[in-house]
Formats: C-alpha cells, sequence, structure tokens
C-alpha cells in the first residue's frame, strides 16, 4: 500500500512539473516589464532629462532617452528591450550610435537587471519602481577598480498633446 502511494505520488508530482503552465511560469516574459510603458520625467542640476516607452506588444519595447540644458539637447539615447524565445535583452544606441547589448540577469516584479560584463561602462542597467508614478534607473560598473554610477528618478508624465490645428491632416492644394 505504501508503494502505490509513492507511485502515484511521484506520478502526480510529475504531471505537475511537465505541465506547460509550470514551463512558462519558470520563463521570463517581456509583458513582466509592462511597468516601464510611459513617458517619464525629471530635473536634476539644472538638466531636464526625460524618457518614453512603449508598451511590450509586438515582443519589443521601444524606448528614447534625452537630456536638455537651457532647451538644448544635450545627449539622447535610443532604447529598446526586446525578447527572442526565453532570451531578454536590453540594447542602447547612445547619441544614435552603436549598438551595446545588455542580457537579462534579473527580473523581480518591479526591478530588473540587464548585465554586460563585458562592455566598458555601464557594465549593468537598472530599472525600478517604487510606485506606479514613479521610475528610477541607474547604470554601473567598474571603471579602474572603482565602481562608478548614474542615478536618474522620474516622474509619471502625461505626453503633450499638439494643437488641434496641427491635428489635422492638411488638405492639398
Amino acid at each position: 500500500m505504501k508503494s502505490i502511494r509513492s507511485l502515484l505520488l511521484a506520478f502526480a508530482l510529475l504531471a505537475v512539473l511537465c505541465t506547460p503552465w509550470a514551463a512558462a511560469a519558470a520563463e521570463p516574459r517581456l509583458a513582466s516589464l509592462a511597468w516601464l510603458s510611459g513617458s517619464w520625467g525629471g530635473v536634476r542640476d539644472g538638466v531636464q532629462y526625460e524618457e518614453h516607452w512603449t508598451s511590450a506588444e509586438g515582443g519589443m519595447l521601444v524606448g528614447m532617452h534625452r537630456d536638455l540644458r537651457a532647451g538644448r539637447t544635450v545627449g539622447f539615447e535610443f532604447l529598446r528591450v526586446s525578447q527572442r524565445g526565453d532570451t531578454i535583452q536590453y540594447v542602447s544606441l547612445p547619441n544614435g550610435r552603436g549598438e551595446t547589448h545588455f542580457p537579462l540577469k534579473t527580473l523581480e516584479s518591479r526591478r530588473v537587471v540587464f548585465e554586460n560584463l563585458a562592455h566598458d561602462f555601464p557594465q549593468r542597467v537598472i530599472y525600478w519602481q517604487s510606485h506606479p508614478d514613479s521610475l528610477s534607473a541607474r547604470i554601473e560598473g567598474d571603471v579602474n577598480g572603482k565602481l562608478e554610477s548614474m542615478q536618474w528618478a522620474w516622474a509619471r508624465r502625461k505626453l503633450v498633446e499638439p494643437p488641434a490645428e496641427a491635428a489635422e491632416p492638411r488638405k492639398p492644394r
């Protein structure tokens, strides 16, 4: 009787472990990063900085970051987070030049770490959200044996709607 119970327990455990939802639950999904989506902005040391992220539809979040000082762009970056199979990666193009890939290292409910130890700086890109209307990011890495970092804190922003006359398409003459 004891061996039958053990056998039934083993089959039940095997059935649970082999179900598709059990495997899918362990696999990171791009949809888990939906909290990044939106328009974010802040100001530090006279620099206005903003970051915008699309939804994760189509297997990719697309983003951009821009820094403004005295109304002039002093830096920008094109960003994307994509998933192929069970691999998620963050890709940055600072000032629109040269892609750098950062594979996913850890993903929690409102915190994500991407890491590329072969890159000079940064080696890690970290985003987290402590409140639905805030987003924080940190880049960090080893520079000459010392951990260096930069950090941003944004508040959710509403996109500015264009004036009504600009929203209507122009008619050909």
